[in-house]
């Protein structure tokens, strides 16, 4: 597919997915992410009129206005009530998102992280093929991301269905991700959305779009962030080679 915007022009290679699986969109801020996203939802047509196959959609949007007048658990009875009267899935998804604590609070008045935390709760509540999922660790601290990875991983993967996901938290990306998208090209001029790939090559490829490198660090084996020409980073190269 491809669509253009003005001055910008995404372009999408042909890939292919499947039941029970993760795909972690990688790509600077520019690159088209949201826009792939909104043409999977229907809500953008690409410029040639190819529609994309039938499938039924739930969006979890990058940025989340609230105009619901009531409260969580009024939203949640409105929206998503059967899901939401499911033992399973509050077992699997409220719980561990700890929804009791804002079920009485008026929508209007949620923080940022809670009207994460229930957009989530929404948008995987809505029986769909696919649930396009647009940075989920937006406003959450550290320790939430992690449990909201854990709820989205273990929730596609007992529904059997596929999940597109935004992040820009990389160690959230690389947990969720089975496979990646890579769009690389110039920021808000001209994009290409790759063809899912292995989380490991995704990986090399984002990174080396950004000129990031890593090193293991001798001591603890944790990851480290190399500056770029460093002289860590020559040690690295030589030692390689």
């Amino acid at each position: 597919m491809q669509k253009t915007m003005g001055d910008f022009r995404l372009r999408i290679q042909a890939g292919e997915f499947t039941d029970s699986e993760i795909i972690v969109m990688m790509g600077e801020n520019g690159t088209g992410k949201t826009t792939f996203c909104r043409m999977l939802a229907g809500s953008l047509t690409p410029d040639n009129g190819k529609k994309v196959g039938e499938m039924s959609v739930s969006m979890k949007p990058q940025k989340i206005s609230p105009k619901f007048t009531g409260t969580v658990r009024q939203l949640f009875f409105k929206k998503i009530r059967a899901s939401f009267l499911l033992p399973q899935f509050q077992t699997d998804v409220c719980k561990p998102l700890r929804i009791d604590d804002l079920i009485d609070l008026e929508v209007q008045n949620l923080s940022g992280g809670e009207l994460q935390r229930v957009a989530i709760v929404l948008a995987l509540g809505q029986p769909a093929d696919i649930y396009l999922i647009d940075e989920p660790s937006a406003y959450l601290d550290s320790e939430q991301r992690i449990i909201c990875a854990k709820v989205i991983k273990r929730f596609i993967l007992h529904a059997k269905k596929t999940a597109f996901i935004v992040e820009h938290d990389f160690i959230m990306a690389t947990y969720l991700a089975d496979r990646v998208i890579v769009f690389e090209g110039k920021p808000s001029v001209d994009a290409i959305a790759t063809k899912p790939q292995s989380l490991l090559t995704g990986c090399n490829a984002f990174l080396k779009n950004l000129n990031v490198t890593f090193r293991r660090d001798p001591v603890s084996y944790r990851p480290r962030i190399n500056k770029l020409d460093s002289q860590l980073v020559r040690i690295q190269f030589y030692h390689k080679i």
